[in-house]
């Protein structure tokens, strides 16, 4: 049975076999055969194209190579052209080089030929002089020092004459114009005024109840009196003084409105930060009003009008600034009330010299926060508010920081030296008034020939006594106007210091 079934299955399989090989013969290879002529055609088709895109892209391959080629070539054509027009041009500069270069040797050589020329000629010179100066020497009996110390004795006498006519000669001029310069000095013979000032210093002091308050003024750990100096700009100094504390402060309306700030928190008793805070500013606008209010009336007191808001505003913070003692504001008017007689006087003009004498500080009011003088800063701030030039000049000239334009501009100048200068105007402290006077002598006596120097008129003047031996009449004026100089630079003062020099020569003789 084993073998009946083993041959059924190789006889089956050789039939399969046969059926599946008619099938392919017959149906699956001619749709083989056709697939694969098909896709031999549609390669060739393929290959054909691509060769076709391929020789394209050589042929423009080939053109670019030709045209970049060319290209190269006239560049190399027009570098080499270059090059051989720039070999032209340096063959030419090294001939050109070579015919200075022989230029130059022969003007070496004719230079030399000179020198060698003018060496001998000032060899010839110089015994020439030797000759003539021992002919001269034999000849006058001296020697050349003492020829040369007789020419300078000539020349210095001479000199000394020259120098004292030019001086009488403009002594005399002067007193011929002195219609013109009468109108510089007559303010010196004018009656000084008097005035009201107030006398203040950097420093102002509150009242306080009792000395309980001072805690409070400065709070827990000192938080109430950081925040009042920090709202307000200032210092606060609360020490052993009773019933006061101390508000302190370069700038004077800061200063002001610290002041009314403390004495409403004393009175409201409420003190901390925040209030700190509302009260300044309150301070600040009760100060705003009262400023603006001082100007307008300083201007109206003055019978100046027209003036600009805020020259107005800055001319009323003179109020609370002070020089010397004086209140500057109350100068300011006073020096404009002066300005006026003195303008009426000398026939000036009188608007300009009043509104000028009226400004001329008004740079004081701003100085402290700005760099510059106060002349200089009063003249900047006019003249951007469309004060009259003028009167500009009047006010950046009153100290001669500046030149004065006009007649106008001294009379400003002498009614601020008068107003400041006045008896009973301006004042200082005993030790800044020590010192002064004490600078003034030792500025006199740190010249030579100077014997002693004494200061007068509450350092007003200063007389310097001379050695008469050593310093002579003309030296004497010269000395005076030194010390003024000196004086001018390293002081300052109120008003102006006259300085003396007196040469007193003494003959004493004994009969016997």
């Amino acid at each position: 049975m084993v073998v009946y079934l083993l041959l059924g299955i190789v006889v089956g399989a050789a039939i399969g076999f046969g059926i599946g090989y008619y099938l392919w013969k017959t149906r699956w290879k001619p749709d083989q055969e056709a697939a694969h002529a098909q896709l031999t055609a549609d390669l060739n088709k393929r290959r054909e194209m691509a060769e076709r895109e391929l020789e394209v892209i050589l042929n423009s391959a080939r053109e670019d190579a030709k045209q970049i080629r060319a290209d190269g070539e006239r560049v190399i054509e027009r570098r080499l052209d270059d090059l051989a027009r720039a070999e032209e041009r340096l063959d030419g500069i090294r001939a050109s080089q070579d015919k200075q270069l022989k230029k130059l040797e022969r003007r070496e050589q004719n230079i030399s030929r000179r020198q060698s020329n003018l060496d001998k000629r000032e060899n010839s010179l110089k015994e020439l002089e030797a000759e003539r100066q021992e002919t001269l020497q034999a000849v006058a009996g001296m020697t050349q020092a003492e020829a040369k110390q007789a020419l300078l004795d000539s020349v210095e006498q001479e000199a000394r004459h020259d120098m004292a006519r030019v001086m009488r000669e403009i002594e005399e001029r002067a007193r011929e114009t002195a219609d013109e310069q009468a109108r510089k000095i007559i303010a010196t013979s004018i009656q000084r005024i008097a005035g009201e000032h107030v006398a203040e210093t950097s420093v102002a002091l509150v009242e306080i109840p009792s000395d309980d308050m001072k805690g409070r003024i400065i709070g827990r750990s000192g938080r109430n009196i950081r925040a009042f100096e920090q709202a307000a700009g200032v210092d606060i100094v609360v020490d052993d003084t009773p019933s006061a504390v101390t508000v302190s402060s370069f700038d004077p309306v800061r200063r002001e409105v610290a002041r009314r700030a403390l004495e409403k928190l004393i009175i409201d008793g409420r003190i901390h930060p925040a209030r700190i805070e509302k009260v300044i500013k309150d301070a600040e606008k009760e100060v705003d009003k009262v400023i603006r209010e001082a100007g307008e009336a300083a201007a109206y007191e003055a019978n100046v009008h027209g003036l600009h808001r805020e020259i107005i505003k800055t001319l009323g913070r003179l109020k609370f600034r002070t020089s010397y003692g004086q209140n500057q504001l109350h100068h300011s008017v006073e020096a404009s009330k002066i300005a006026v007689m003195l303008a009426a006087e000398l026939g000036a003009d009188i608007e300009v010299a009043k509104m000028g004498g009226l400004l001329h500080d008004l740079g004081k009011a701003i100085d402290h926060n700005q760099e510059g003088t106060h002349a200089m800063l009063g003249a900047e701030l006019a003249r951007r508010f469309n004060v009259p030039s003028k009167v500009v000049n009047c006010i950046a000239s009153h100290h001669h920081e500046v030149e004065q334009e006009s007649v106008e501009a001294v009379i400003v100048e002498t009614a601020d030296a008068i107003s400041g200068a006045r008896p009973g105007a301006r004042r200082e402290s005993l030790e800044n008034y020590i010192k002064r006077v004490r600078t003034l002598e030792e500025i006199a006596v740190s010249y030579d020939g100077v014997d002693s120097a004494y200061a007068l008129q509450a350092g007003r003047e200063i007389r310097v006594l001379v050695k008469p031996d050593k310093i002579d009449d003309l030296a004497a004026m010269r000395l005076s106007k030194e010390i003024s100089k000196n004086i001018e630079d390293s002081m300052q003062y109120p008003g102006q210091i006259q300085v003396t020099i007196i040469r007193e020569t003494r003959a004493v003789g004994f009969a016997k």
